[in-house]
């Protein structure tokens, strides 16, 4: 922070043009899932100018993940932003952690934030085959959905399950904290939303074991509503009254299971490659600035590109 901006100002077009060492459609297609504004919309009269994004503004893990990014672009360009967990789309675009999953999110412009709490992946030596036949889950309890889960299966012979906070639900539910590599001595893991996205989807998707969990509602920047049940982790429906129906069937049906486990690792590789999240990064901010009308001056030249791409693919 104790540089000038300007130093980063002038490696951005150097960091844009390793574009051309990706594959394109690719690069685009994960640009315009996080930025799907279309139309042009002004960024209001809210916004913040880069000049003013400083330290102070809190979360300070936010704050930090994102001036690592807006610090290489012109400091007149103006923002809107929502830090926190977010599960509403806002009225005008801004960027987010994390956005309600579907159609109607197009103001929620995401970004790789809080990194340090949900960017967390595993190294993981046991094999899927010798783990226990059980589901493991800890987490705080502060939500219905979490709640209902414990009040149906605290105790059930194919879970060991409990919550970790002592200031909400019950306290028979209460249970000691397991590290994570104890929770990787089992087959399956729950995954289940709480106040936004389940933040131990990340490394449990990098794991040998198996994420079991609902359709997702919520995503960030790991895209977790392009994540298919049967294909990428065990779904269950939102009762979770098929839950023990579940479990035995991938106990029974290994090859299965480790054809999930398989598809899981190939998501997560997606997000390992520092340089090219970076230049995603870097693009869905600029699409930003285009489609809020400012001027982006010769980097409108990558947004150009952008549409010739995306006309030639099929992405927009």
């Amino acid at each position: 922070m104790l540089y000038p901006s300007i130093f980063f100002q002038l490696e951005l077009k150097k960091k844009l043009g390793k574009l051309e060492k990706y594959d394109n459609a690719y690069i685009w297609k994960r640009v315009n899932y996080y930025n799907k504004l279309k139309s042009l919309t002004e960024p209001g009269h809210q916004a913040l100018a880069l000049e003013d994004f400083r330290y102070g503004i809190k979360p300070k893990t936010y704050f930090f993940d994102s001036y690592a990014l807006f610090r290489y672009f012109p400091t007149h360009l103006k923002i809107n932003f929502l830090f926190g967990d977010i599960t509403h789309t806002p009225l005008i675009p801004s960027f987010v952690k994390s956005r309600p999953v579907g159609a109607g999110n197009e103001n929620s412009v995401v970004l790789k934030l809080n990194k340090v709490r949900h960017f967390l992946f595993v190294r993981d030596s046991r094999k899927f085959i010798e783990k226990k036949n059980l589901l493991v889950g800890r987490g705080k309890v502060y939500q219905k959905n979490r709640a209902d889960f414990l009040r149906m299966y605290f105790g059930h012979p194919l879970c060991n399950v409990g919550k970790v906070n002592d200031d909400r639900g019950s306290k028979e539910w209460l249970v000691n904290k397991m590290s994570i590599n104890e929770h990787l001595e089992y087959k399956f893991i729950l995954c289940l939303e709480g106040n936004d996205v389940a933040s131990n989807l990340k490394w449990v998707m990098s794991s040998n074991s198996i994420a079991v969990m609902p359709k997702p509602r919520y995503e960030t920047w790991f895209m977790e509503g392009t994540l298919v049940g049967g294909i990428h982790y065990i779904e269950i429906r939102d009762d979770y009254t098929d839950l023990e129906e579940k479990l035995r069937y991938y106990i029974e049906h290994t090859e299965e299971a480790e054809k999930i486990l398989i598809n899981a690792h190939l998501h997560v590789e997606q997000c390992k490659n520092m340089e090219r999240e970076e230049l995603i990064s870097f693009l869905t901010i600029l699409k930003y600035f285009k489609k809020t009308g400012q001027d982006i001056g010769d980097l409108n030249s990558y947004i150009a590109f952008n549409n010739a791409a995306a006309d030639n693919s099929g992405l927009l």
